[in-house]
């Protein structure tokens, strides 16, 4: 039986994945947009902060040098889901590529959906990580990570799918044409304050960017 984690506030030490798409599972729950969703999220250590400082919405400090290239894991901040993965060459170079970027709806990250320190291609500061708040913007539930091509259909170039009506979106969080989702999937407040430690809740210095001010969570 599955159990939610309870981690200290402080970046704890992740385990290797066996495998590069080593997902294990906790089971979270999460009352989000419309409904409400018990769903498993793939992690690789209990690194979520402690319920008072969730509480308090204070900015979260994660320890990401274990994180394999390929790997993912999910922390809680403000009680939301955020996504933290580390993207291999190959699939930065796919985020690029027209097999990609023909499937999107908003390729350049138009809508104010993110900082603008991470309006680019890879939608992130550093471009192997990517940092997402990890709710689908149709109706609030939680995709789940799909990278390897082809996984969902034979043009699938790798991303995220909703399993509740069935939106996309790339390995950038952003939202494919023709699907349920009308916007990115947003990036929260985040910066490096060492070369592998991500602080998320806080800003880059210089700048105010406030994911209260996003179109859409």
């Amino acid at each position: 039986m599955a159990t939610t984690a309870q981690p200290s506030p402080a970046s704890a030490p992740a385990h290797e994945g066996e495998t590069r798409r080593d997902f294990i599972q906790i089971a979270a729950t999460a009352l989000v947009g419309v409904g409400a969703t018990i769903a498993a999220w793939p992690f690789i250590d209990s690194m979520n902060p402690a319920r008072d400082t969730l509480a308090a919405g204070a900015p979260v400090d994660i320890d990401v040098s274990k994180i394999q290239p390929g790997q993912q894991i999910v922390v809680l901040w403000r009680s939301r889901p955020i996504f933290i993965m580390n993207r291999t060459p190959d699939e930065l170079k796919r985020l690029q590529e027209a097999q990609d970027t023909s499937l999107l709806s908003d390729p350049d990250s138009k809508a104010l959906q993110q900082p603008e320190y991470a309006k680019n291609w890879h939608r992130s500061i550093k471009p192997e990580y990517l940092v997402l708040v990890g709710i689908c913007t149709h109706l609030g539930c939680i995709p789940i990570a799909k990278p390897d091509p082809g996984s969902v259909e034979p043009n699938w170039p790798g991303g995220y799918f909703c399993p509740c009506h069935g939106s996309k979106y790339d390995l950038a969080g952003r939202v494919f044409a023709g699907v349920p989702a009308p916007l990115n999937l947003p990036v929260p407040p985040h910066n490096f304050v060492s070369d592998k430690v991500i602080r998320v809740g806080e800003n880059p210095p210089g700048s105010t960017f406030d994911l209260a001010s996003v179109e859409q969570l």
